[in-house]
């Protein structure tokens, strides 16, 4: 048994709950090393208190399971099986009555919600988040490695953006290049990537069309690269042609924040200090209410995981801790500023893992 089950089947005998039902992708592939986007189709794991934990998938996936290194029971199923019928069956064999579930209340829908909750209604549902999101807060050096593959992955991305930028190439022009690239690399996009320019950026997570590229602008980058179930995101944001002094004066706030949070991080300092630090630079430069969102999120198996990086957040930052800093500037209609890093808690300190430079760029 592996021990990310055992700990979790530990926690389901101290809370005296009888079963989990975990569905989503990322945390079925944390806890068994399966990957599977089930789109539509049911994806679960059943893990008990003692009994050997049962993982429900389509069936043309037992195969992939088995090689991904799982070794307990396979529940695979066709298109014309019902699913529930058949794991019902399984589930009862180990454990007859089952009086309480835990489950993913942030991602199970209502229609499985409902399928478990009719076929268990004595059963009491609480949620399985918090754990999962604990066990998954602190990276194994296994993990740290495979999120620094990643991240020389992203950095590589970011060098083929600004080596494909020329006047006249639109958003999608830069993108495609960017995916390109990666897929010769044997590796795939952790999320779609952005590439937005001038006035465009000013929207946070804008969406890259057919804007060309202009002399004079600022274009920002938001990219990450998923490798062997692992995810970077970093953003760059680049000078094309000469800006003006304001844009300058924008990216420079930007990039002193930034790199203000980074020197802050250590084991034992509040997730809040780091975010209040990066938006007290930008509001003493100005530009406060042009800063609209945290400063950054977890990073790992997820692109967006736990913790989440606000200024309300009184975490205390971890040995082994994995998230991004990621502090911005957008004005309507003028110009957006981002820059984000992926950065390692260590044992006294901070490990910035993306690489590409940060200095202003003019190409």
């Amino acid at each position: 048994m592996n021990t990310r089950l055992e700990k979790l089947m530990s926690w389901l005998k101290a809370q005296q709950i009888d079963a989990a039902f975990i569905s989503s992708p990322d945390n079925v592939f944390y806890l068994t090393k399966f990957r599977c986007e089930p789109h539509e189709r049911l994806l679960g794991l059943v893990v008990f208190q003692e009994k050997e934990p049962l993982l429900i998938c389509p069936g043309m996936e037992v195969d992939d399971a088995k090689n991904a290194g799982w070794d307990k029971e396979i529940l695979g199923y066709s298109d014309t099986d019902n699913p529930w019928d058949l794991a019902g069956e399984r589930i009862k064999a180990r454990l007859p009555h089952i009086r309480s579930w835990a489950v993913e209340k942030h991602h199970l829908n209502v229609d499985r919600y409902e399928e478990l909750s009719n076929r268990y209604e004595h059963a009491d549902f609480s949620s399985a988040d918090r754990i999962l999101n604990e066990l998954r807060l602190v990276k194994d050096e296994q993990e740290i490695q495979l999120i620094k593959n990643a991240c020389e992955l992203a950095d590589f991305a970011v060098e083929v953006g600004v080596n494909e930028l020329a006047e006249g190439k639109t958003e999608l022009d830069i993108i495609a290049a960017i995916e390109y690239e990666i897929k010769k690399k044997g590796a795939g996009m952790s999320f779609d990537p952005i590439v937005l320019a001038g006035s465009n950026a000013s929207s946070p997570h804008g969406i890259p069309g057919l804007t060309r590229i202009e002399r004079g602008q600022l274009v920002l980058m938001d990219l990450g690269v998923v490798y062997k179930g692992y995810c970077s995101d970093i953003t760059r944001t680049i000078a094309f042609g000469d800006v003006s002094d304001k844009q300058k004066v924008i990216y420079e706030t930007v990039l002193k924040a930034e790199e203000a949070a980074i020197q802050l991080t250590n084991p034992g300092v509040k997730a809040k200090e780091l975010d209040q630090t990066a938006r007290n630079i930008i509001k003493d430069a100005g530009y406060g209410e042009y800063f609209p969102h945290r400063l950054g999120h977890g990073l790992g198996i997820s692109v967006h995981e736990y913790p989440s990086m606000t200024e309300t957040n009184e975490m205390k930052l971890e040995q082994g801790m994995v998230f991004t800093i990621e502090p911005g500037i957008y004005i309507p209609g003028v110009a957006g500023v981002r820059i984000e890093d992926d950065v390692l808690v260590t044992k006294d300190g901070v490990e910035v893992l993306s690489k590409y430079p940060k200095s202003l760029q003019l190409i």
